[in-house]
């Protein structure tokens, strides 16, 4: 098994690579379908006027900034990333939105100092699941939170349980070996998917009052062809692909688009989506 450093390093390879490039390429359409899962968990985390947030896995910014309008001009957010391509473009969204009240950083959130008790809030919109060591990350971060601060966070539950994961596994299974399922608790999309693993990092990591609610949502928008596309591009289906032979890509393509159809209506492709919001204090 990789150790922590190693499997972190692995990650931080990952998203300023391909990955982070494919993502800042299809940032519109990203940030459309997960934008309503992210503002859930900012209600959830019930933001005020003035506090000091810290979000992890911030990607494009597309949170950042929201969160910096949520906290209002006596607010500050900082993002953090360990993707150079993503976070580039999160600054380059910031200086064009005008926004003073939210900076940037690159690093690695499960080791950085952030500051003992600087922050109000953690938030994360799917961006803490890719921790080597979790426990280690949380325990990091809720150094970062003052006392009574909170954590909050969108994570998803099983793939099966993600219609929009489902369906396109489902059809292109059908033409392309499926990777083998990975470690339980390996880094990864779905690696939180288990709400009792979760509470028990939580706990060991030093939170209390750990709430994990299940939420179901709708969620797409774009087109069908552009739906497909991103499939083909990112995710599982994407990861497949790229140890298929390349003629496969067209069949898998054109499965994909027959799968997603039923999906297709006058807001583009509309899908289920199933989360879990999680909350906890530091005490």
């Amino acid at each position: 098994m990789a150790s922590a450093n190693e499997a972190n390093a692995a990650q931080i390879e990952h998203w300023n690579g391909p990955a982070g490039e494919t993502w800042v390429k299809l940032q519109t359409r990203l940030d459309r379908q997960l934008a309503p899962l992210g503002q859930m968990a900012m209600q959830f985390a019930a933001i005020r006027k003035g506090w000091h947030i810290l979000d992890i896995g911030c990607g494009t910014g597309q949170t950042s900034l929201e969160l910096a309008e949520r906290a209002g001009t006596e607010g500050r957010v900082l993002g953090v990333d360990i993707s150079r391509p993503m976070l580039e473009l999160a600054r380059q969204r910031a200086r064009a939105d005008g926004v003073a009240n939210a900076s940037f950083a690159e690093g690695d959130a499960q080791r950085q100092d952030f500051g003992r008790g600087a922050f109000d809030l953690v938030f994360s919109r799917f961006g803490v699941m890719f921790f080597a060591d979790p426990v280690a990350a949380f325990a990091n971060l809720r150094s970062a939170l003052r006392q009574g601060g909170r954590l909050a966070f969108v994570t998803w539950r099983q793939p099966r349980d993600n219609e929009w994961v489902a369906v396109s596994m489902a059809a292109a299974f059908q033409h392309i070996p499926c990777p083998p399922a990975s470690e339980p608790g390996a880094p990864g999309e779905f690696a939180f998917a288990d709400r009792e693993r979760v509470h028990a990092i939580l706990q060991r990591a030093g939170f209390t009052d750990i709430t994990i609610e299940p939420k179901d949502a709708i969620v797409g928008g774009s087109s069908l062809d552009l739906t497909a596309d991103t499939t083909l591009n990112m995710g599982m289906v994407a990861a497949a692909l790229r140890e298929s032979p390349p003629e496969k890509r067209e069949i898998v393509a054109a499965a994909l688009r027959q799968a997603l159809a039923p999906f297709d209506g006058p807001d583009g492709v509309r899908m289920g989506a199933a989360v879990w919001l999680v909350g906890a204090t530091a005490p």
